[in-house]
């Protein structure tokens, strides 16, 4: 007999979560499964864990947003993730920027006051998948990732790196760009959406394919009119070269001020989260080096 989709999904979570409480005490799994090892440092699992805002758990290593029991979504027939506090929650999609404890996506909207829950894996983008996970568009569809229930503060997708390392067109990275935010929109209506585009030096100083699909990523946006941090310049533009752990990946002082000037600019588009008069957002930090990989 063969499996539902939402069947599957459960195996696959079930398997990967057993996993994670014994390999990760401190830090709970957000997504479904444990991320790939680093290529660069087979031996060190990276935590598909999110940041908690203003809570640590190890000294140095943010704690993961706690995803509670799973339930049957009976307008798309697939199992979710209960969320503690899913409405100071934003749903974080993306790559090996994102992927690390303290990846600087995270970071940032850590500070900008969110609890993070990461769907997403290095080596896969809106175009590129890495094997066992599919493209963002894909994994969403198929199972790959355990989605949060309920409605998020707000969703970021983050990427683009693999797609530019992989030689994906420009049409084939809009087009499933596209679909990638209409389905969100479905799933989570009314839930602000916003991009991060592709890490890289800038046009004039060999930022090459990656700067172009950040290009590529905020046209993408604005025809949405989806917020859009342009990160297409940033390592030249911030002197952040000397940070690079390889080509394309942060080491942790490199990550710690990415994260710094994403929450700048968060608050400039006006995405930080607004705190309530008794919660007061912290900037929470980490220290894991989990070493380079693929975007």
């Amino acid at each position: 007999m063969r499996k539902s989709p939402a069947a599957k999904a459960w195996t696959r979570c079930a398997a990967s979560g057993v996993a994670a409480v014994v390999a990760v005490s401190a830090v709970v799994l957000s997504a479904c499964g444990l991320p790939a090892p680093s290529s660069e440092n087979p031996a060190r699992p990276v935590a598909a864990a999110a940041v908690a805002a203003g809570s640590q758990g190890a000294p140095g290593n943010p704690v993961g947003v706690a995803a509670g029991s799973r339930v049957l979504n009976p307008v798309n027939g697939r199992l979710e993730a209960e969320i503690p506090e899913i409405s100071r929650t934003v749903l974080l999609i993306g790559d090996s920027q994102s992927e690390p404890v303290d990846g600087w996506p995270r970071l940032g909207l850590a500070a900008a006051g969110y609890k993070v829950y990461f769907c997403g894996r290095g080596g896969t983008g809106f175009v590129a998948s890495n094997g066992a996970t599919g493209n963002y568009i894909d994994a969403l569809l198929r199972g790959d990732w355990l989605l949060p229930s309920g409605t998020p503060a707000l969703i970021v997708i983050q990427g683009g790196g693999n797609d530019a390392a992989g030689g994906a067109s420009d049409r084939r990275i809009a087009a499933n760009a596209e679909r990638l935010i209409a389905e969100l929109r479905e799933r989570y209506p009314g839930t602000r959406m916003a991009i991060i585009g592709t890490l890289a030096r800038g046009e004039a100083h060999g930022g090459g394919r990656r700067t172009e699909v950040d290009a590529v990523l905020g046209s993408v946006a604005a025809s949405h009119a989806l917020p859009f941090v342009s990160v297409g310049d940033w390592l030249t533009r911030y002197s952040l070269v000397k940070d690079l752990a390889d080509s394309v990946h942060m080491n942790p002082a490199g990550r710690q001020k990415l994260g710094t000037l994403l929450e700048g600019r968060l608050r400039e588009l006006g995405l930080d989260r607004k705190p309530t008069a008794d919660q007061q957002p912290l900037r929470a930090s980490g220290t894991m080096d989990d070493g380079p990989g693929q975007d």
